[in-house]
């Protein structure tokens, strides 16, 4: 009898996934309304070679003029000869625009930060709450794979919410520890979404978002490298990790202090 049922069962299944799963055509109109949100995330110095440095992908939130990003994608130097913090943007008739940016909050233990921009307000993308989120759930993220390699036209990958697993983000090896990471073990570790689906270098800062709706659960922060770093490129996982989106909610509001 189990032989006659489980086809059945799997046909259900089949039809529920279907049903439940957003079209592609929703899918184009999600991506379509995003993209005017996703910007590069670099430096850029006048008498450097090159003069511009891809460091990661970011996004418009807040009032058009707060980007999302890495905190391991901001630059920590703060000398005066140091490459300006900027993003590239697309403006209303499609040029690619440079502006600078400055840092605004950053959250060293969750890898968020917030930079503010000069220049109008841009189109934003909206958080959702991530604790809603559920394992299963179907995503989308879009940013800038493997640098400026693939141009600088942001790219959509998709993929399903794997797991919502406790972690602790890599902070040191053993000759780096102090009071600060004590403090950090002990506080213990915090949820994070694991994502079947491939993100690569370049990628980091990129929003997670809901096919349907395109608002925001998560942000890019990395990857499940096997072996070396080359390994991302030419043997990648499958396996991407996205801090929820709730974390940068929390840092905006500090931004807005």
């Amino acid at each position: 009898m189990s032989l006659v049922i489980a086809p059945a069962v799997r046909w259900f299944t089949s039809l529920a996934f279907f049903l439940t799963t957003p079209s592609l055509a929703e899918l184009a109109d999600t991506i379509e309304r995003i993209k005017p949100s996703i910007v590069v995330v670099g430096t850029y110095k006048k008498t450097s070679s090159p003069q511009f440095v891809l460091r990661g992908t970011g996004f418009v939130i807040g009032n058009g003029n707060l980007v999302a990003t890495n905190a391991h994608v901001v630059p920590d130097s703060a000398e005066p000869d140091a490459p300006a913090l900027v993003i590239q943007a697309r403006g209303a008739n499609g040029d690619p625009q440079v502006r600078r940016a400055f840092l605004a909050s950053r959250d060293k233990e969750h890898d968020l930060a917030v930079l503010r921009i000069e220049g109008p307000a841009l189109p934003t993308l909206k958080l959702h709450n991530s604790d809603a989120v559920r394992e299963g759930q179907a995503i989308g993220f879009t940013g800038f794979p493997i640098g400026g390699a693939l141009g600088f036209s942001p790219v959509t990958h998709r993929g399903i919410v794997s797991s919502i697993t406790p972690i602790a983000l890599p902070a040191g090896n053993a000759q780096q520890i102090n009071s600060n990471l004590i403090r950090q073990l002990k506080s213990g570790t915090f949820n994070i979404f694991q994502l079947d689906a491939t993100a690569y270098p370049g990628n980091s800062g990129s929003p997670v978002f809901n096919e349907e709706t395109g608002e925001v659960i998560g942000v890019i922060n990395m990857v499940f490298v096997k072996g070396s770093k080359e390994a991302a490129l030419t043997h990648p996982s499958g396996i991407s990790y996205a801090i929820p989106a709730n974390f940068l909610t929390e840092l905006v509001k500090q931004s807005a202090r």
